[in-house]
């Protein structure tokens, strides 16, 4: 039996052992490294506050996700296909380490932050198509 996310050291785990898995991904890992050339010393940090907060409401996250997914998909546009991977590669981490209450949670979440994004970047695109 694997354990449930109860920590900040477990929400490490689970963003680092993620993140290690975008970054080899053929698919979206390009976005991070090459486009957006991520600084994964500011970004991890960032990431651990993020899904923290979003677990256990500890108001750790100050930031805006949006603006920066909005300017990646200025550079190269984000299609549902990136979206998709992001989640199946997040759902596959989350299953390699964890069960219980607030991995099933932090799954359907993650669901909800996909879809969200994956519709604000769509009408962003749109709109960049339309103007062209």
């Amino acid at each position: 039996m694997l354990p449930d996310i109860t920590t900040r050291a477990d929400v490490e785990l689970l963003v680092n052992t993620f993140y290690g898995k975008v970054r080899e991904d053929e698919l979206i890992g390009p976005l991070f490294s090459e486009v957006a050339q991520v600084n994964w010393d500011l970004h991890l940090p960032k990431m651990y506050d993020f899904w923290e907060n979003i677990l256990f409401g500890t108001g750790g996250y100050r930031g805006r996700p949006m603006p920066p997914h909005f300017r990646l998909t200025q550079q190269h546009p984000l299609r549902p296909h990136h979206f998709d991977r992001w989640l199946v590669l997040f759902y596959e981490t989350v299953d390699q380490l964890f069960e219980g209450e607030k991995a099933a949670e932090v799954k359907v979440r993650a669901l909800n932050i996909a879809s969200m994004m994956e519709f604000r970047v769509e009408q962003l695109n749109n709109m960049n198509e339309a103007a062209q």
